[in-house]
C-alpha cells in the first residue's frame, strides 16, 4: 500500500503500507467471455529468465509431466461436460485463425472423435484414431492443444502457486495448461501455427526441442548472437584449417545462414521474424495471452511493454522528432563525467532543452533527467529554522513508475555555484528501481552509489522520512505523496538499516529541532560511531543485517504520569503475530513508530568519552507543555523472580523496558494473539500501569492525497501501485495506468484484479488518439472512478480536480460501459469502488 502524507504543517504521520511488488490480491471468478474481443488481456510483470534443459536424463521426467497434463486436461474435460454447454452456433472464433480458441464450455465426450481440420478448438484428449499422432510426446505442437479455461484453476498447474495481481495467468501454446510466468517463460516454433514462436513451458520445449532432433525440420538450438561478430568466428586453428582445405578453392566470406540473398533459392515456408534481444517479437504478442489483436504490442526497454491500437501513430510520426540521445553510461542525460543534466522548458508543447545553466538563485531551474523525469532546483537561505543557505531539489516524475516523489534539501557550501550531480544522480537511480519494481518507502535507507558522495567519503547515503512538525516554507516540495531525503554519515549507516528511528530523533535533538531537521548538514561529524553495549544489539543483527527488531506499523507508545500505553492497530494483527511467532518465550520486543498525539520523545544518546555506553535524553516540540511522551521501541521480559512484584518498567535508552513472571508472559501472549487488552501493575505498590490496547484501525497513509476528479480527500483509501504495465502510443505521447485506489471494497473478496485491468485498457485504447490534446491542455494526470455493483454502474472521468471536457468522454462512454457492466454482472452484489490513475507521458 503506498501510503503518503500531507506536509504543509499539519501534524500527521504516514507509515507506508502497501506496494504491488509485496501484494497479493485474492482472485475472484468472472463471466468468462465467448469471443476474443471479450477476452481480457492481462499484463505480466514479472520478469523472465529463459533457461533451456536439454540433459538427457530429464527425458523421462518431461514425459511423465506431459502425460500428468494429458490426464488433467482428460479430467477437465470430463468435469465440464456436466456444465451448461454453449451452443456451437453461439462460438465467435478468434480474429486470429492460429492461436487456439478458448470454449466457454465443452461439449466433447472423452472418446469423441473430431475432425483437426474442422474444430475450432481442437483437443488434446482426442482419441488415437481421429487424426495424428496418439503419443503425447509425437502430438505436442503439431495439434493445438484443449484451452484450459482460466476459470478452471486459481493455482499454476506446475508449481501450483496462486495466481495474483503480482503473478498473472499463461498459456503453453504446446499444452494448453494455465501456469504462471516462471512456469511458463520459454519460446518454440510450433508446427499448428506454421512454425511461428509461441510460449511454452519447460517440460513442452525439453520434448519439442528432442523431437525437433530427430525430425530436423526446425532447429531450437541456441544460434550465434549478431551483437558479438565472435560467436560466427571457428574454434579450429588456422593450420588445421589449412590442412583440411590444401586441395580446396579457397573459401567465401562467412557470414550468418539467412543474411545473404542466394539466387535461385527457393523461398522459406517458414514466415521470417525479427526478434530482440530479450524474446520479444515487434508486432507479436508480448505475453501471448488472450487478448485480442486490435492493439500491437511493442516492447520497451526489456520492461515495459508499448501497445499501438488500431489508428494509431506510425513509426514514421515518431522518428520524424528528433530525439536527444541518453548517455550510455547512466541511461539519462546526466553525463557521465561531472557535468549537470541539461535545463528544459516547454516551447508550442515541445521540451526544448539547453545546456547552458543559468545562475541559480531564488527562482527554479529546471533540469531535466530523461524525458519524463525532471529536477527543480532552487537556492534558498532558510532563516525562519535552521539559519543556512541550501539548495532546495524536488522530482517531477517518479510517480510515472510508482515512486513517491522526493524531495532534498542539502547544505550549499560557500564556493558553490550549481548543485552537486550526485543530487541529480541519486533521482535517476531511484528512477530506474522504480521501472524495475523496487522502491523506497518512509523510513528505507538506500547507500551511497559510489565510495565519494558530494565529494568526501564520509557520507553514506540517504534515509527517508516524511514532514510532520518541520518548516516547509519556501521549499520546493512535489506533489502529495513525497519523501523527504536525508544524508546519512557513513559511521551511521547501522543505525539507519536496522533501526532508523533512532538515528531520526538523534538528529533531531543534536540540532534541536523536534523531531529531525529537514536540512541535510554534508561535512558533519557522525552521532553514533561503533556498535556499543545496546540493548538493540541483541535484538538485531549488526553484522550480516539478516534480522532487525520488529516493527509493527502504526503501533505507538505513550508514556504519561505513573501510566503507559501500548497502542496496536486491529489491522495489523498479522504483523504482531509475526513478532510473536519469531520471538522466544520469555523476550518480546517491539518496534515503535513516530507519535504525532505525544509532545516529546525519548532519545538514545551515546557517550562520547565511552563509546560502549549509552543514555537516555529528551527532546521535545518548542514552547509546549511535557504531557506524553513517546518511546522508540518496547521489550518485554518474562524472567522476573521477585516475590510480591507482578511486573516492573523501566526506560532503558530510547525505549521500554517491562519485566514480568513467566507465567504473566504466557497470559500476555495469549491476549495479543486473542486481540485483548492486556494490563500490567508495575511495583509493590502499583506505582504504575502498563496498558496493552487494541485501537482502531490505522489509516495513517495518503494523507494529503486528493482526488483528480472532485479533489475528494484520499486519507486511509489503500492504494496499489503498478509498476510494470502496458504502456500506450499515440502520435507523440503514452498513457499509462500507474495506480489504483481501493475507495470501497471488500478487500480479499470485491477486488479482482482482472476488472481492474480490464477498465484500464480500456481507459487507454479510448484516450489513445486525445492524447496530444490532452498534454496541451495539461490534463496529464487522469482519474476514472468505477462504480461497481449490480443495482449500480457507473464511472466518473477527471483531471486537475474537475471533470474530463465533452469530448473526451465520447471515447471513455464505448470503450469503458460495456467493461464496467460485465464486471459489475460478475461483481456477485459485492460492490466495489475503484479510482485507476493515468498518466500521459512524453513518449521515451
Amino acid at each position: 500500500m503506498c501510503e503518503s502524507i500531507e506536509g504543509n504543517g499539519q501534524k500527521t504521520s504516514c507509515i507506508s503500507d502497501l506496494e504491488i511488488i509485496s501484494t497479493q490480491i485474492t482472485e475472484y471468478k468472472t463471466i468468462e467471455p465467448t469471443t476474443s474481443e471479450e477476452i481480457i488481456h492481462k499484463t505480466d510483470i514479472t520478469p523472465v529468465e529463459n533457461s533451456v534443459e536439454t540433459e538427457e536424463n530429464g527425458k523421462n521426467e518431461d514425459a511423465e509431466k506431459i502425460e500428468q497434463c494429458s490426464s488433467k486436461m482428460a479430467d477437465l474435460s470430463l468435469t465440464n461436460e456436466n456444465k451448461e454447454t454453449t451452443s456451437g452456433n453461439d462460438f465467435q472464433p478468434s480474429i486470429d485463425d492460429t492461436k487456439p480458441n478458448r470454449p466457454s464450455s465443452l461439449t466433447l465426450e472423452s472418446n469423441q472423435v473430431v475432425d483437426c481440420d474442422e474444430s475450432p478448438t481442437p483437443t488434446n484428449t482426442i482419441a488415437s484414431n481421429s487424426c495424428g499422432p496418439s503419443s503425447p510426446m509425437e502430438r505436442l505442437g503439431k495439434f493445438p492443444p484443449f484451452w484450459v479455461p482460466d476459470t478452471e484453476s486459481d493455482n499454476c498447474m506446475q508449481c501450483q502457486n496462486k495466481f495474483t495481481v503480482i503473478r498473472r495467468r499463461h498459456h503453453c501454446r504446446a499444452c494448453g495448461l494455465v501456469l504462471c510466468s516462471k512456469c511458463c517463460n520459454l519460446k518454440a516454433p510450433l508446427e499448428y501455427l506454421d512454425f511461428a514462436e509461441a510460449r511454452v513451458c519447460q517440460p513442452c520445449f525439453n520434448i519439442i526441442y528432442r523431437v525437433s532432433l530427430d525430425d530436423g525440420r526446425y532447429n531450437l538450438g541456441r544460434q550465434p548472437n549478431p551483437n558479438n561478430p565472435m560467436e560466427y568466428c571457428s574454434t579450429i586453428s588456422p593450420l588445421q584449417q589449412a590442412a583440411s582445405t590444401m586441395n580446396q578453392p579457397p573459401p567465401s566470406v562467412l557470414v550468418p545462414t539467412g543474411v545473404l540473398k542466394r539466387e535461385g533459392r527457393a523461398k522459406s515456408d517458414v514466415p521470417k521474424q525479427v526478434i530482440f534481444s530479450d524474446g520479444i517479437r515487434p508486432g507479436g504478442d508480448l505475453t501471448e495471452l488472450d487478448g485480442s489483436s486490435e492493439s500491437r504490442i511493442l516492447p520497451r526497454k526489456g520492461i515495459r511493454r508499448l501497445a499501438t491500437p488500431p489508428g494509431g501513430s506510425s513509426k514514421s510520426t515518431l522518428e520524424s522528432i528528433v530525439k536527444r540521445p541518453l548517455d550510455p553510461t547512466t541511461q539519462s542525460f546526466i553525463p557521465a563525467d561531472t557535468n549537470l543534466p541539461p535545463i528544459v522548458f516547454t516551447e508550442s508543447g515541445q521540451l526544448v532543452f539547453s545546456d547552458e545553466i543559468p545562475k541559480i538563485s531564488s527562482e527554479p531551474v529546471k533540469f531535466a533527467i530523461n524525458y519524463n523525469l525532471f529536477v527543480s532546483v532552487k537556492k534558498i537561505k532558510l532563516d525562519c529554522c535552521v539559519n543556512r543557505l541550501c539548495w532546495s531539489v524536488c522530482s517531477e516524475g517518479l510517480a510515472c513508475v510508482g515512486q513517491d516523489e522526493i524531495a532534498i534539501i542539502l547544505e550549499c557550501l560557500p564556493d558553490e555555484l550549481l548543485p552537486p550531480q550526485d543530487l541529480f544522480n541519486l533521482i535517476n537511480v531511484l528512477y530506474q528501481d522504480a521501472s524495475k519494481g523496487t522502491t523506497v518507502s518512509e523510513m528505507c535507507f538506500t547507500p551511497a552509489t559510489n565510495n565519494i558522495l558530494f565529494g568526501s567519503k564520509d557520507h553514506g547515503g540517504f534515509l527517508y522520512i516524511r514532514p510532520t512538525f518541520q518548516c516547509t516554507t519556501n521549499l520546493l516540495l512535489p506533489a502529495q505523496p513525497y519523501l523527504i531525503a536525508i544524508l546519512v554519515h557513513r559511521w551511521e549507516t547501522p543505525w539507519a538499516r536496522l533501526f532508523p528511528l533512532r538515528l531520526v530523533l538523534r538528529l533531531g535533538a543534536e540540532y534541536r529541532y523536534y523531531p529531525c531537521p529537514l536540512v541535510s548538514i554534508r561535512n558533519r561529524n557522525p552521532l553514533y560511531t561503533d556498535i556499543g553495549h545496546t540493548v538493540i544489539k541483541v535484538l538485531a543483527d549488526f553484522r550480516k543485517y539478516s534480522y532487525s527488531l520488529a516493527t509493527v506499523r502504526g503501533l505507538l507508545i505513550h508514556m504519561e504520569d505513573r501510566q503507559t500505553t501500548i497502542l496496536f492497530p486491529r489491522n495489523r494483527y498479522d504483523q504482531v503475530v509475526r513478532a510473536l511467532n519469531n520471538s522466544n518465550e520469555s523476550v518480546l520486543a517491539f518496534g515503535a513508530n513516530l507519535s504525532l498525539k505525544a509532545d516529546s520523545h525519548l532519545v538514545c544518546i551515546q557517550g562520547t568519552k565511552d563509546e560502549n555506553t549509552y543514555h537516555t535524553q529528551a527532546i521535545n516540540i518548542h514552547n509546549k507543555p511535557r504531557r506524553v511522551t513517546g518511546a522508540s521501541f518496547v521489550v518485554f521480559n518474562g524472567a522476573l523472580k521477585t516475590a510480591g512484584l507482578s511486573g516492573k518498567s523501566s526506560i532503558m535508552e530510547d525505549g521500554l523496558m517491562v519485566h514480568l513472571p513467566s507465567d504473566s508472559m504466557t497470559a500476555l501472549r495469549t491476549a495479543l494473539r486473542e486481540m485483548r487488552d492486556y494490563t500490567i501493575s508495575c511495583g509493590p505498590n502499583d506505582e504504575e500501569t502498563v496498558y496493552l490496547q487494541w485501537t482502531e484501525d490505522d489509516t495513517n497513509f495518503n494523507v494529503g492525497v486528493k482526488s483528480c476528479i472532485d479533489g475528494r480527500a484520499l486519507d486511509g483509501a489503500p492504494s496499489i501501485r503498478v509498476h510494470n504495465g502496458t504502456d500506450y502510443q499515440g502520435n507523440h505521447k503514452i498513457i499509462r495506468w500507474t495506480e489504483v485506489f481501493l475507495l470501497q471494497s471488500d478487500d480479499k473478496k470485491a477486488t479482482d484484479p482482472l476488472v481492474c485491468e480490464s477498465i484500464a485498457r480500456a481507459t487507454c485504447m479510448a484516450l489513445v488518439p486525445d492524447l496530444d490534446s490532452l498534454a496541451a491542455a495539461n490534463l496529464t494526470v487522469i482519474a476514472i472512478r468505477a462504480t461497481i455493483h449490480p443495482d449500480r454502474v457507473g464511472y466518473e472521468a477527471g483531471s486537475c480536480g474537475a471533470k474530463l471536457p465533452s469530448t473526451y468522454m465520447k471515447h471513455l462512454d464505448e470503450e469503458l460501459v460495456p467493461v464496467i457492466h460485465q464486471a459489475a454482472v460478475a461483481s456477485q452484489d459485492i460492490p466495489a469502488i475503484l479510482e485507476l490513475i493515468f498518466r500521459v507521458m512524453n513518449h521515451p
